[in-house]
């Protein structure tokens, strides 16, 4: 016995020792991602701690309000805390603090391994070696602390401990809705193993109450339910449109072939392998890359595998169908609950589980190099730039790790009605820039962000879904192709040459300095308010403003100024064509302005009246 027990000690610490190394081997992530956005958090928790997302910021160039952001306030408590400790982001000490959170989750694997395994070695390392695990814990996103203390509870859960189970479940709620799903999961637990015990079915209960609880607080304290702000944002963006969801579920079952290395999974699920070489068949007729064909099928096998009743298979049975219902992007990330069933289940099968481990493992830690060289990029980019910065007004259209360098030094994210003038600089990125800016501008600086490896989690011409389906669905891509290509930009004098502008004229784009959006065949949209620069004519000739009323658009009244200067104003009747003429009149600056704009579902823009041609009449 003995014996035994040192051998399980050795056994415990070699996985720790895994888990250590591979944190320490990134401790120098940039941030990335979605990172700014929970730090834009962490700074207002030093303001206000009780409520670290009342406030609102800039995304796409819309202000948007972070009580509407899909996951409660704990990663952002935690980040806070380190940001008061530190007085700054430095990355070391951040991930060295969230390594410990790795931890946890690992020790949670180890102690449910050793209740539902024969071999709690073999399906640990299967846990520890899962792609998502390596490359989403190194962020400041809220996967890790979610992960580390819903492992943690429900480990706690199945031993017995139940006043830690309810405490480390709670804590997982107020990192993810999600968590929610962990109440089925542990009833079907207490039905199987513990059915006359009322205090774990009350404790499995835990998650849903303190959702509740922390929903009500909310609206209690300032006057805003945050789930009523979620679901505006996710109506306003369609992000529960069944394209998307099918796309979600797609994706989701590819990545549910990487959990464990496909060859293993694929042998240990081996009982559905008619169904998987159906799946694969379907796969094909969406992409046919062999990447995503197998990861399909692989992963179509593991589900359908686990449907039946027994704790492991309910748990990822269970976890998938609220993942298809809840989920819309289909990140890999999103499956690292169900990580811990599968890799014991398919433990199992003994002799696969070496090399699995390290096809996995050796794989997995190729794509977080790739993904420390894509992030690592805008570091560089924004460090050779940092002195002149200094000198100059710099925005950015950017989002993700490269805007939060660029703030760090200084810069500022751009709104779409901003006016840029002559002399300052503009950094934008091909992959992150949600929307163009019209003003003419000079190259300074063009990068095109590669790595050492042909590996891809996100990237131009990139078809990987490993961060969101909308831009492919193969768990990850192989290519060499740029992952994006930042571009610095001196904005320069306008000087219009057109009089007369039709919106599909090349001359627009310089001419528009606000308030019109890209062109559409040969028309843009209008905002509330749009500025077009005309060049005077030679002697005042009339102004005439051509446009279109959509069905759905609620303008009605149209305002003409020119040089600020109101020169008139039209109504219309409904939708239609209209044209607007003035007396003869002389100047450069056009503003147009409606009484009201609406935004189609799906589309955050304010839009108001379809702009055909502007000008001075030939």
């Amino acid at each position: 016995m003995e014996a035994f027990s040192r051998g399980l000690n050795r056994q415990f610490l070699l996985i720790i020792g895994v888990v250590v190394l591979i944190r320490l081997a990134f401790l120098t992530q940039p941030v990335q991602g979605d990172d700014p956005y929970y730090l834009y958090a962490a700074q207002h928790a030093q303001i206000d701690p009780a409520h670290p997302r009342d406030f609102r910021f800039l995304f796409e160039g819309n202000l948007v309000d972070m009580r509407g952001h899909p996951h409660p306030p704990l990663n952002a408590w935690i980040l806070g805390a380190l940001l008061a400790v530190f007085g700054d982001v430095y990355e070391v000490p951040f991930h060295a603090t969230y390594a410990l959170l790795s931890v946890i989750a690992v020790v949670a694997m180890w102690s449910l391994a050793r209740r539902f395994t024969e071999w709690p070695l073999g399906a640990t390392l299967l846990f520890v070696s899962v792609p998502a695990f390596v490359i989403n814990g190194n962020s400041f996103e809220s996967d890790l602390p979610f992960l580390a203390f819903w492992m943690a509870g429900i480990a706690a859960f199945v031993a017995g401990r139940l006043s830690l189970a309810a405490l480390c479940l709670g804590l997982a709620a107020m990192a993810a809705y999600q968590a929610v799903v962990a109440t089925p999961i542990l009833w079907v637990y207490c039905w199987l193993h513990a059915r006359e015990s009322k205090p774990r079915w009350a404790v499995a209960l835990t998650p849903v109450l303190v959702i509740a609880s922390y929903q009500l607080f909310e609206r209690a304290t300032t006057g805003t339910l945050p789930a009523t702000v979620l679901a505006g944002y996710f109506s306003s963006y369609g992000l529960q449109q069944i394209a998307n969801k099918l796309k979600n579920a797609a994706a989701l079952t590819a990545h549910t072939g990487w959990l464990v290395f496909p060859a293993l999974a694929a042998f240990a699920f081996r009982g559905r392998w008619r169904l998987g070489v159906l799946a694969g068949v379907g796969a094909c007729f969406v992409d046919p890359h062999p990447l995503f064909v197998v990861s399909f099928a692989v992963g179509a096998m593991v589900i359908a595998s686990n449907i039946r009743w027994d704790f492991l298979s309910a748990w990822v049975a269970l976890f998938f169908a609220a993942a298809l219902v809840i989920f819309f992007a289909g990140s890999a990330r999103y499956l690292l609950p169900m990580a811990a069933p599968v890799a014991m289940l398919a433990s199992r099968e003994r002799r696969w589980v070496w090399p699995a481990f390290a096809a996995n493992l050796a794989l997995a830690l190729a794509l977080a190099w790739t993904n420390y060289q894509h992030w690592d990029a805008y570091r560089r980019v924004v460090g050779g730039i940092r002195q002149e910065m200094q000198e100059r007004r710099v925005w950015t259209t950017s989002e993700w790790g490269l805007r939060f360098y660029l703030e760090s030094e200084g810069a500022l994210p751009l709104t779409r009605d901003e006016i840029v003038q002559p002399g300052q600089w503009l950094v934008s990125s091909a992959l992150a820039t949600p929307f163009n800016v019209t003003a003419p501008t000079a190259t300074v600086l063009e990068l095109d962000v590669t790595t050492t490896l042909p590996l891809r989690l996100i990237g131009l011409n990139s078809r990987s879904g490993y961060s969101t389906a909308m831009l492919g669905l193969r768990p990850f891509d192989i290519s060499s192709a740029p992952i994006d290509r930042v571009r610095v930009e001196a904005v320069l004098e306008r000087r219009p040459t057109l009089s007369y502008l039709p919106m599909n004229a090349p001359e627009a784009q310089a001419q528009i300095v606000t308030g019109v959006y890209d062109l559409q065949d040969t028309w843009r949209w209008t905002g509330g308010k749009a500025i077009v620069l005309l060049k005077p004519p030679a002697e005042p000739k009339p102004l005439r403003v051509k446009y279109y009323i959509h069905d759905s658009a609620a303008a009605r009244r149209l305002r003409v100024r020119l040089d600020d200067t109101p020169v008139g104003e039209h109504t219309a009747a409904g939708p239609g064509v209209y044209t607007f003429e003035t007396k003869p009149i002389s100047g450069s600056a056009v503003t147009l302005e409606v009484d009201k704009t609406f935004s189609p579902p799906g589309d955050l823009r304010k839009l108001g009246v379809i702009l055909m041609e502007v000008g001075f009449v030939p």
